[in-house]
């Protein structure tokens, strides 16, 4: 076989190899899709008595999350500064297994998002996971942390009427989770499950309120509140075809991290495998001048 022919056989087996790296994906399952988090400004010291804490409680949720779809506690520490508040809910649909896969997700996405802060948070589509040194937990907090809207082109009236029907068949239903639908109109609503039956009814009612308003017509709406969050969804509607309007938890989000992350390991993995590549051909070929 002569020099080109070897070298066109080599450019193909490279090109090949490298087309077969599994490539880095920023879209991952629905129970993993990241949809919000972020950190408190306030930082802990390295190997403080406050970060053994931060891990110990991390690996309770995470262990709790095998056999609860929910859970709180609270690490003591031998002072009051060394406390850690924490939780996770899972979504009410999820089983045991995919629950406990969904809260070990969180738990790694909140220790890069929030390396060394005293509070962080982060929700996908089938948990939610928050820690913190002040105490959150069953305390009913509106606060808006995320407002998601889709286009309202082609939405009509009887759509919006039916729309309405099934956030109402939501606010009116009991339980901290509480799914509905009418016809192509799918709607979700969940408590996180701190809040008392009393607390649940005022958030969700109030999360329902604000995403009929804000959304108005749109073919889909997320609300998500600190402790509740109500849900909509045409058939059809893609949440990542439409205009969206949100702000992050503490406004510090990790979306647009996870797909620069994905682009520049995809990008080195290339530049790895070019470099080995070229390396190999100079041996087969022999270097030039020789």
């Amino acid at each position: 076989m002569g020099r080109s022919s070897q070298f066109l056989s080599l450019l193909l087996a490279f090109l090949v190899s490298f087309s077969s790296l599994p490539i880095p994906s920023v879209l991952s399952s629905s129970t993993d899709s990241f949809v919000f988090g972020g950190c408190t400004q306030e930082k802990y010291a390295q190997n403080s008595p406050y970060e053994s804490n931060v891990n110990s409680l991390l690996t309770s949720l995470v262990n709790s999350a095998t056999y609860s779809s929910y859970n709180n506690f609270t690490i003591m520490g031998s002072t009051p500064q060394d406390v850690v508040y924490g939780l996770y809910q899972c979504r009410g649909d999820l089983s045991m297994p995919d629950c406990a896969t969904c809260v070990a997700r969180s738990v790694s996405q909140i220790g890069v998002l929030c390396s060394q802060t005293c509070g962080g948070a982060v929700q996908l589509e089938g948990c939610y996971v928050k820690y913190d040194n002040a105490t959150f937990l069953g305390v009913e907090d509106k606060t808006v942390v995320l407002k998601k809207c889709g286009s309202s082109v082609g939405y009509d009236t009887d759509s919006i009427s039916r729309r309405d029907a099934v956030m109402a068949s939501l606010a009116g239903a009991g339980g901290p989770y509480r799914v509905g639908g009418s016809g192509q109109i799918q709607g979700v609503a969940q408590c996180v499950g701190d809040l008392s039956l009393g607390e649940c009814q005022d958030c969700v009612s109030y999360a329902i309120e604000r995403l009929k308003s804000d959304c108005g017509g749109a073919v889909y709406g997320d609300m998500f509140l600190a402790k509740c969050y109500a849900r909509y969804q045409t058939g059809g509607a893609d949440h990542d075809d439409h205009s969206s309007n949100g702000h992050q938890y503490h406004e510090k989000s990790s979306s647009e991290g996870e797909k620069t992350f994905a682009i520049i390991i995809g990008l080195l993995a290339g530049v790895a495998l070019l470099i080995i590549f070229l390396t190999f051909m100079r041996k087969v070929l022999g270097e030039p001048g020789k």
